[in-house]
């Protein structure tokens, strides 16, 4: 079992939705936080909200998409947390609109945040762990990375994409001491369709109000996600449609793609 107290753990994307939540409940376990976020203003008040928590919590207004800034952030925790013990890469943005109609601009901006993001904290921060022979990476993707749907090509394209690298990373670390946790969360109750980028903005708060009315709490998920961190499981499976969307790819995939190539012309937002 993973143990939390006095451990040092970084966030991406902690000023709101699942990283904030996260942020709280680690803290709650007794944790230190160094919270990572490109939002300066929410950064400053939810480190100013865990200020009195008695745990030691450091503000790094950072862009996980610029490579410098994220070379330059484990120096950074290191020098107000002497070690880093978790990192939790959950930054992420959402576009949607028919592949043709995306502008190169926009696939370059999801990319650059949702992969290049976890990427970038894969690879800074494992030195750390490394010559400590210990530490535990979350990566956040989606069960959109376990599906891919209409309308949702390049956020599919990078929960894929955070599969597939953090499958092949965690079998590289086996044995190391380094833990590696894949996320698949299903609908949750944050802002990340409600601030998507999209083609149609009309989709956009269809598609916003159908997750609100599904969305699991976002605390619910943080818990879920610190209970697979304990137990140290690969995957951590959130949500019924996200149980049910694996069962079916893994067993049923033609059928699966079948069903969903003729039927998501009748779902308004997609």
């Amino acid at each position: 079992m993973v143990s939390f107290p006095d451990q040092v753990s970084v966030i991406t994307g902690a000023a709101s939705g699942i990283g904030r939540a996260l942020a709280t409940k680690l803290a709650q376990r007794g944790c230190h936080l160094a919270l990572v976020d490109v939002n300066a203003d929410s950064l400053r008040q939810i480190t100013k909200e865990f200020s009195g928590l008695g745990r030691r919590v450091s503000a790094h207004v950072v862009d996980v998409s610029n490579r410098e800034q994220m070379q330059n952030l484990p120096a950074e925790v290191l020098r107000e947390h002497a070690r880093v013990d978790m990192l939790i890469n959950n930054a992420g943005v959402s576009l949607a609109g028919p592949f043709e109609r995306l502008s190169m601009a926009d696939l370059d901006w999801i990319i650059n945040i949702n992969l290049w993001g976890v990427i970038h904290g894969c690879k800074f921060f494992l030195p750390l762990f490394r010559q400590r022979g210990a530490g535990y990476i979350v990566n956040i993707a989606s069960d959109f990375g376990l599906l891919g749907l209409p309308t949702k090509t390049a956020y599919c394209a990078t929960k894929f994409a955070i599969r597939g690298f953090s499958e092949a990373l965690r079998a590289e670390l086996y044995g190391s001491g380094i833990h590696l946790t894949c996320v698949y969360p299903g609908a949750v109750d944050t802002e990340l369709i409600r601030t998507a980028r999209v083609v149609e903005a009309r989709k956009r708060d269809l598609e916003a109000a159908f997750v609100t009315q599904r969305a699991m709490p976002v605390e619910k998920v943080a818990q879920k996600i610190i209970r697979g961190m304990e137990r140290r499981r690969a995957r951590v499976l959130i949500g019924r449609e996200t149980h049910l969307i694996d069962f079916m790819t893994r067993f049923f995939p033609n059928l699966t793609q079948s069903l969903v190539g003729q039927f998501h012309r009748h779902i308004p937002f997609l």
